[in-house]
């Protein structure tokens, strides 16, 4: 299975804010350490603010830290949160894409299986255990 760049920044965002998890960082400073677009970085934010996986800060002083405690927060949980708008391929498609093999293929429930057993497999560690 492959992960979308906004599921990857996602995930190293989280990361650096499990690992500082008493300080409070802004957008800039994390794109800064992970060198990646602020832009874009932004965008992965509020999603991760609108899942309750991040809080954000107003004011002088504001920035961003973890919602939740590192440990209670599951890799599993946040790919499905930030993967739900990606079908791992055509089929997966809320409106079934355009296979024309879906109403005999027998490849969908294998890779529906293995997508599970992907994402069980996430859901065994925390965001703690990768804190960098």
């Amino acid at each position: 299975m492959r992960l979308t760049a906004f599921t990857d920044f996602g995930l190293r965002a989280l990361m650096r804010l499990a690992a500082s998890p008493n300080q409070i960082l802004t957008t800039e400073q994390i794109a800064q350490q992970l060198k990646i677009s602020r832009n874009h970085l932004t965008k992965v934010v509020q999603d991760l603010v609108r899942a309750g996986f991040v809080q954000s800060l107003r004011g002088s002083g504001g920035g961003l830290k973890l919602a939740r405690d590192a440990s209670s927060i599951h890799v599993g949980e946040v790919v499905r949160f930030l993967e739900r708008d990606h079908a791992t391929v055509e089929c997966f498609r809320n409106d079934g894409g355009n296979c024309t093999l879906s109403p005999k293929c027998k490849l969908k429930g294998k890779l529906a299986n293995a997508r599970e057993v992907f994402l069980k497999s996430l859901d065994e560690t925390s965001l703690a255990e990768i804190a960098v």
